[in-house]
């Protein structure tokens, strides 16, 4: 399914700087982007049924995130764009997601705001990084937490019972624990950049 695909998109009689943008990887993170509208439908507090039905499709567009990196790895399409838009994705779909969460009393908001600020905070950092032509390497605490969040979020999304478990204890527990690697992991990149601007100036 994948090679038709990746076939399909290289027939496509574009120029290949178009192909930097609509390529197989890019297109699986905006097919990503494009649920956020549907989780809108949290703010008319689902029931069991519906709740259910949102969580599936977060999850399902959660995993692509795996899915598009593969391809580019596999295929080795790796462009400046998709660099861009794979974590802008990630970042997108959960946030809104929370953000949703909060008018239905699923989330606190405090939670929320702490991990979005960290979010920016981190995003700035790699801003001002880049244009010192620092390198600050990726801690595997984010990845860490970003997959607490995915499934913290997800079991939110659910909230009732399910198969005998109640989802929303589990998701805020979950939850929990991507709040310290939250913060955590935003303290360790403050930290690696002090460490590499220091060794740069020589200070």
């Amino acid at each position: 399914m994948i090679d038709f695909l990746k076939r399909y998109f290289d027939r496509l009689p574009i120029s290949p700087e178009k192909k930097e943008i609509f390529n197989l990887p890019n297109t699986i993170s905006m097919l990503r982007i494009g649920v956020i509208p549907i989780l809108f439908l949290l703010l008319f507090s689902p029931g069991r049924v519906m709740s259910l039905v949102i969580a599936i499709l977060f999850i399902a567009a959660a995993l692509t995130d795996l899915l598009d990196g593969y391809v580019a790895r596999r295929y080795q399409i790796v462009t400046t764009m998709g660099k861009f838009l794979d974590p802008i994705a990630d970042k997108l779909i959960v946030n809104t997601a929370m953000i949703l969460m909060i008018p239905i009393g699923r989330i606190p908001a405090w939670i929320v705001a702490v991990i979005v600020i960290r979010d920016f905070a981190v995003d700035g950092i790699r801003t001002i990084a880049s244009s010192e032509r620092i390198f600050i390497q990726a801690s595997p605490l984010g990845k860490r937490k970003t997959l607490c969040q995915i499934f913290a979020v997800s079991a939110l999304m659910i909230h009732y019972p399910f198969i005998g478990v109640d989802a929303h204890m589990v998701g805020m527990v979950i939850l929990y624990i991507a709040l310290v690697l939250t913060v955590v992991s935003g303290i360790d990149y403050f930290i690696k950049f002090y460490r590499t601007g220091v060794r740069k100036t020589g200070s």
